[in-house]
């Protein structure tokens, strides 16, 4: 809560043209939030902040770009003041064996979304430490602790981004600023209508965990906001399997392995 005559807390929200980033925008400035707009696409978070209206702010800028990070978030803090939460949802990367990803795509995977929450955390961290306090939210994938067949380069990526979360936790304790990681199942989202062989490739075992719309997981992103924990898995039946994953691992791995769809190369 802020007192009379402060400032409404500032979210910054990366990859916020579609998706859940979007999502989040639209949840976040209903609830009175000013909020950053990050993401690649000039035109989308411009006529996104035009439509959010007053206490939104268009940033393009390309997340996995340190410098333009950087850069960015000084002409965020000088303008608007500090950041109170990042939102870090940007995120790309379709599901190939090692021998189908070419070298480049492989590190343009891991620019998104690992390299581009490192650099706005990095860009963050010492306003929030000087001030005891803020909240660095990561939004990942299941693919972070049980990766699947063909997804090498995604899963790599993912793991990258929980590590980071848990490298941040070591360093920030007692700070009063928190991270946390947010891990949803199967979203209903583009991502599965413009990345070749995804629909066929997601896992059987992933059909008990119910699909969810962006808006659901930005009603989630919004509450970690509030009241910050280290890791948040959602839906229940995500939980669950995670929690199959813990007591037996091999079982997951089998079910990941004899569930999943292998493809040929072409």
């Amino acid at each position: 809560m802020t007192g009379a005559g402060a400032p409404q807390p500032l979210a910054l929200i990366t990859g916020a043209s579609s998706g859940i980033g979007e999502a989040c925008a639209r949840r976040f400035a209903a609830e009175g939030y000013r909020v950053a707009l990050m993401a690649r696409s000039a035109d989308k978070v411009a006529r996104l902040a035009d439509e959010l209206g007053e206490g939104a702010v268009a940033c393009p800028c390309d997340a996995a770009d340190g410098d333009a990070v950087l850069a960015r978030i000084a002409e965020i803090r000088e303008a608007h003041g500090p950041i109170d939460v990042v939102v870090n949802s940007a995120g790309s990367g379709a599901w190939k064996r090692v021998e189908e990803t070419p070298p480049s795509e492989a590190l343009e995977m891991m620019g998104a979304p690992y390299q581009a929450a490192f650099n706005t955390s990095h860009a963050v961290l010492p306003d929030m430490l000087s001030r005891r306090r803020g909240v660095l939210i990561h939004v990942g994938s299941p693919a972070s602790l049980a990766p699947w067949p063909a997804s090498a380069g995604y899963a790599a990526s993912r793991w990258a981004l929980r590590g980071l979360n848990e490298a941040l936790n070591m360093d920030l304790h007692g700070t009063g600023v928190r991270s946390s990681h947010v891990v949803f199942g199967r979203v209903d989202s583009a991502y599965f209508s413009t990345n070749a062989h995804a629909e066929e490739r997601m896992p059987r075992i992933g059909g008990i965990v119910r699909t969810i719309p962006p808006s659901e997981c930005a009603n989630v992103i919004l509450r970690v906001a509030g009241k910050p924990r280290r890791e948040v898995y959602y839906p229940f039946m995500l939980r669950l399997n995670f929690w199959l994953f813990s007591v037996a691992p091999w079982l997951t791995r089998w079910l990941l392995r004899t569930t999943g769809h292998r493809l040929d190369p072409e």
